[in-house]
């Protein structure tokens, strides 16, 4: 540290000037670049690849946020930090843009073939693929962009081959017919965890269909109508002795007029409805199950695009399945065999990318046999060997994987991985292989990709291009995701993990938290409530965004959020500005000089020290236990309350003394403490710490706050009996301004302050007189309470301040008096209403609970009220 600072610090830090000029500066600098370092020990995090197409959310900044914060702790810490940056292709919401993007000038995708759709792909790609990664960088985070990833690179869709042919010639892929949730709009099988439920208010149509050679009917209940013309049967249960006459008999299924049997099966609830059921083992998945045991006829009645097919009369061919549904109706009227209709509301399975409702659809399709891959990404997650944070994910995890089915792994799309089958023109015979056959002219490849997630459970591996980097960097240490992806995505990570590279992709899981409004609501684009974080980056920062979206995030807790919360990570940027600007203006007169940096200590710097290294130690704690939001707050108080509100507070008497070796020690010990204090808050709030630490002396040309060790702990400099001291302190002077707040004494009066009861030093009466604003202060165990005072309690002392000539006495009587009498007679209208035990029984109870905790608040302040008017006697 030089001897004197002469560096002008501006009196209002400006985020929008300093941030892109340091964000240049790391990544022009390559500070975040990682190389394989035998001699360091690596800690790794591959991000989880957002859309190449997608742009910035909330959500996006919680998570990389996190991220962040533990790749810079641990490159302060020492390690040899490396962050991998990356975007997934998105098959379906590319393809889905891309087509759509097409179709507005006039061009059918199937028009101009394969070939060319995917090389619109590629222009989509690389004019739109570069925005969420350049968003990022908005938000501050430290990746190595040297080693940005995209799921269709070269090597990495070599890898996916790869994969996909290994687990093939293992007999772990197969091709098989079974019912999957089909995607009308983009016409391709999704996965389960792709359909979202949504509650619909529809209608529950009851069927009579004709009993063969009889006059009678038997009545069936469906949500589906239009799918009864794939019929193949009518269940009922076994024990329902009202169709046991039937059992064994045929119906005539209207409209069709094709035979179907009565059949029993335990699967039907004989209280739903009629207690009979229509069976479409084409279009229900439990109808599936059912036909497969009755053998029964599987007719699939749609098309791809969910309009139906030659299988269904002539005159409903080709129609969409909600226009047959009417056709349907109307025809039952006719023939007088619609019963009637309920309302009825029903959970329906909407495709997440397409937004229409799923068709349960018999299909052929690749599959990935999953009970020989999930037993060991079971056992390592129960075994501890795979840790999540929250720990209640593990329940959710090993419920989804002890009922794991196979994965269905093709799609029905164009832009993706090709999976590498062909298919023999002249024979029934399949090859497979990374590599076409070599008489390709008799050969045709399968025309589906795999799923996306097929791609990207390689991720945590197959980012890094060689054997020495892999053997290095992996396994990573720890994988930071949004809980909806524990399916999708970090299962299938661990069961790849195992699978191609016989260990755990990662040690620990961070699952986030989920962004909702001030009402509670999921942010969605569709409610119109999710902010724009280059929005709000531009109206408060990066660094206060940041700090306040972890502020205001526990650890599996959800996280209400709404833009003007910022106010929190602004304001403690603009505490930790001042501070370093008050200490740098002293600098410009005052002389520094490392050498009297322990010097001339007081209470005041033993207790700062110490709480700079308790602190240290609960930091530390937290980031160890994966507690980034307690971590933030541990800062935000001691940078906040102990550093800035008291600490410099105090020191001041000093820096002001005529003792200039004095003086010199308190500001080069004040400076030395801030800079270490920049490290500790520089993982989560890195702009303003880098642009301080430049400002508080010259750097070299490279030099980053960012590559400088974060504080070691050193516990012998903890001092319990200074942080006693300091609190006894502290204590009197929050009472002391407490009282003068409460009897309205102007801030610019000096006060008398007589103190009864436990022995207080010549050191610690100096500051409560500086902080307190006190004239004179007396001490003593025998001492009287003077003549109208207020009183306050602090441990074993009692503090006594007279009011005589700082406030008109009977003015304060009068208006302690008003307040009694009107607090008083709210109480009368609270206590009326909850003596009501209509109102106790009958009203909500959150407005129940509200009006105690008022009449328990008002309780308290009248006590307080009335002892400050006893004061005034």
């Amino acid at each position: 540290m030089p001897e004197s600072n002469t560096r002008e610090i501006p009196k209002a830090y400006n985020p929008g000037q300093v941030e892109d000029k340091w964000y240049s500066f790391w990544e022009g600098n390559q500070i975040y670049h990682s190389e394989p370092d035998k001699n360091k020990t690596p800690y790794t995090i591959v991000i989880p690849p957002p859309n190449v197409t997608g742009i910035l959310t909330m959500g996006h900044i919680l998570n990389n946020t996190i991220q962040d914060v533990f790749i810079r702790y641990k490159r302060m810490k020492g390690f040899n930090a490396c962050w991998v940056p990356g975007t997934d292709h998105a098959s379906i919401a590319t393809e889905t843009k891309v087509t759509n993007y097409l179709r507005e000038q006039g061009i059918e995708k199937k028009s101009i073939g394969r070939e060319e759709f995917l090389k619109h792909c590629w222009e989509w790609t690389h004019k739109y693929g570069g925005i969420i990664t350049r968003q990022l960088r908005k938000l501050g985070v430290s990746c190595d962009w040297q080693r940005e990833r995209f799921t269709m690179d070269e090597h990495y869709y070599d890898k996916v081959i790869e994969s996909f042919v290994d687990l093939y010639k293992k007999g772990k892929i197969y091709r098989g017919y079974r019912m999957v949730n089909w995607d009308p709009a983009s016409k391709s099988a999704i996965s389960d965890e792709e359909v979202i439920y949504r509650q619909v208010n529809g209608k529950l149509w009851y069927l009579k269909y004709p009993v063969k050679d009889s006059n009678e009917f038997i009545i069936v209940a469906t949500t589906r109508p239009e799918t009864m013309l794939g019929d193949s049967g009518i269940a009922v249960n076994p024990e329902d002795e009202r169709y046991a006459p039937l059992l064994g008999k045929k119906v005539m299924l209207p409209i069709v007029n094709r035979e179907i049997p009565i059949f029993a099966d335990e699967y039907v609830d004989k209280d739903f409805g009629t207690g009979a059921v229509k069976v479409t083992p084409a279009h229900d998945v439990n109808d599936y199950e059912m036909g497969k045991r009755h053998d029964l006829e599987f007719i699939n009645i749609f098309n791809p695009d969910a309009t139906t097919n030659s299988n269904v009369p002539q005159e409903l061919q080709g129609l969409d399945r909600y226009e047959v549904r009417k056709k349907v109706i109307e025809k039952f009227e006719e023939l007088g065999l619609l019963y009637k209709i309920d309302d009825y509301t029903n959970n329906v399975g909407y495709s997440e990318r397409g937004g229409v409702p799923i068709e349960p659809y018999l299909s052929e399709q690749w599959f990935l046999k999953m009970d020989e891959l999930a037993a060991p990404a079971l056992k390592a997650v129960r075994d501890g060997k795979v840790h999540f944070h929250p720990e209640h994910w593990v329940k959710t995890y090993e419920h989804w994987m002890g009922n794991i089915k196979d994965w269905c792994i093709s799609r029905q799309l164009w832009w993706g991985h090709r999976i590498p089958v062909w298919y023999n023109n002249n024979t029934n015979e399949i090859y497979c292989d990374t590599k076409p056959p070599m008489d390709i002219e008799n050969w045709h490849q399968d025309e589906d990709v795999l799923d996306t997630w097929a791609s990207s459970w390689l991720w945590a591996f197959d980012v890094f291009t060689s054997k020495e980097e892999q053997d290095y960097y992996y396994p990573t240490d720890t994988l930071v995701t949004a809980p909806d992806i524990i399916f999708f995505w970090v299962a299938r990570m661990i069961m790849a993990g195992f699978e191609f590279k016989k260990d755990i992709p990662f040690h620990d899981v961070y699952f986030t938290s989920v962004i909702r409004d001030m009402q509670g609501r999921k942010m969605s684009k569709s409610l119109g409530n999710s902010p724009d974080p280059l929005d709000v980056i531009a109206e408060y920062g990066a660094d206060a965004l940041r700090f306040s979206v972890l502020y205001l995030a526990p650890l599996g807790q959800d996280v209400l959020f709404s833009t003007e919360k910022c106010e929190i990570g602004r304001n403690f940027a603009n505490k930790i500005w001042n501070a370093g600007r008050y200490l740098l203006m002293n600098a410009q007169s005052v002389k520094l000089d490392e050498n009297l940096k322990d010097k001339h200590l007081d209470f005041a710097d033993k207790w700062i020290i110490s709480r700079f290294e308790s602190t240290l130690h609960q930091i530390n704690e937290a980031m160890d236990s994966f507690d980034v939001n307690n971590a933030v707050k541990i800062i935000y108080s001691f940078v906040w309350n102990d550093f800035c509100d008291w600490y410099i507070e105090m020191s001041k008497s000093r820096l002001y003394s005529d003792d200039e070796e004095v003086k010199s020690a308190v500001l080069t010990r004040a400076i030395s403490l801030f800079e270490e204090m920049l490290k500790i808050v520089h993982p989560f709030m890195p702009f303003i710490t880098e642009e301080i630490w430049h400002l508080m002396k010259e750097r070299g040309e490279k030099e980053s706050i960012s590559l400088n060790c974060f504080p070691e702990e050193n516990p012998s400099l903890i001092d319990t009996e200074a942080e006693k001291e300091i609190q006894l302190v502290q204590d009197i002077v929050t009472s002391i301004r407490n009282i003068r707040g409460e009897m309205n004494i102007p801030p610019s009066k000096s006060i008398d302050v007589y103190i009864k009861g436990g022995d207080l030093t010549e050191n610690e009466m100096v500051y409560i007189k500086k902080l307190g604003k006190v004239n004179s202060l007396f001490g003593g165990k025998d001492l009287l309470k003077p003549k109208a005072s207020a009183s306050a309690v602090v441990k074993d002392s009692e503090i006594f301040i007279p009011l005589e000539g700082l406030i008109d006495l009977d003015v304060e009587r009068t208006r302690l008096q008003k307040d009694i009498q009107r607090l008083e007679g709210s109480l009368t209208g609270v206590n009326k209403k909850l003596s009501s035990e209509s109102f106790v029984n009958n009203a909500p109870k959150d407005i129940v609970e509200k009006e105690r905790q008022k009449k328990s608040d008002w309780e308290e302040k009248l006590g307080k009220l009335k002892n400050m008017l006893e004061d005034l006697k």
